[in-house]
């Protein structure tokens, strides 16, 4: 009964629109952090993989059938999604001119990132873009600020979508492993979610430590 309810919870994130969702999240959320892109992600993952599984446990003869969402084309949605969020919000900070200089200006932790931005961009090390894609709202304080320094698009875009790439493949795996050891259970994705905060906590560990290492040179 337990199986047969995490099958037809699980299942539903198998539809075939869970690509607009999946992809308006990821869109979305680098003006909204909050948003749970990496969530919806990973649970839809985790139902593609598991869901003939669950099915089998269930039983044929109830006819426990959904439609399976490929993982590439969903991989591929995440980090198409990424990368054009990350450019609207580049662009947007491009033209935001005083506003949104103020709006850094008044925030000490967004005055402190775009400084270690500008820095990185300036000897190109775009890593850091990557690496900020998995810090809780790096991605926001990375494609706003590049936008607002006016940074050239080539020092940005090519590492967005690098990171867009390596973000997407690193949630649609968790889910998709998750769900082939697991099953299509809540318990996968619970499992896969913790694995990508600790991703996200990492990363943020990593970004703060160049400004530790300056602040205890100066």
């Amino acid at each position: 009964m337990l199986e047969s309810l995490e099958f037809e919870s699980l299942g539903a994130l198998a539809a075939p629109w869970i690509y607009v969702i999946v992809g308006t999240s990821v869109l979305l959320d680098v003006f909204l952090p909050v948003l749970p892109s990496g969530v919806l992600v990973i649970a839809a993952a985790t139902a593609a993989a598991g869901t003939q599984t669950a099915a089998d446990a269930v039983g044929a003869t109830n006819g426990a059938k959904a439609e399976v969402p490929d993982i590439m084309a969903l991989m591929l949605c995440a980090a198409t999604a990424s990368c054009l969020g990350d450019l609207v919000a580049y662009r947007l900070a491009w033209r935001g001119g005083d506003r949104l200089d103020r709006a850094i200006a008044r925030s000490r932790r967004l005055t402190r990132a775009q400084d270690r931005l500008s820095t990185a961009l300036m000897r190109g090390g775009g890593m850091l873009v990557l690496i900020a894609r998995f810090a809780p709202a790096g991605r926001s304080v990375v494609s706003l600020g590049a936008g607002a320094m006016h940074r050239r698009a080539v020092e940005f875009l090519p590492w967005s979508a690098l990171a867009g790439l390596a973000w997407a493949g690193y949630s649609v795996s968790l889910g998709y492993f998750g769900g082939q050891w697991l099953g299509a259970t809540w318990l996968a994705t619970a499992v896969s979610l913790f694995a990508l905060f600790a991703a996200g906590a990492a990363a943020a560990y990593a970004l703060r430590r160049p400004a530790a290492a300056q602040q205890r040179s100066a």
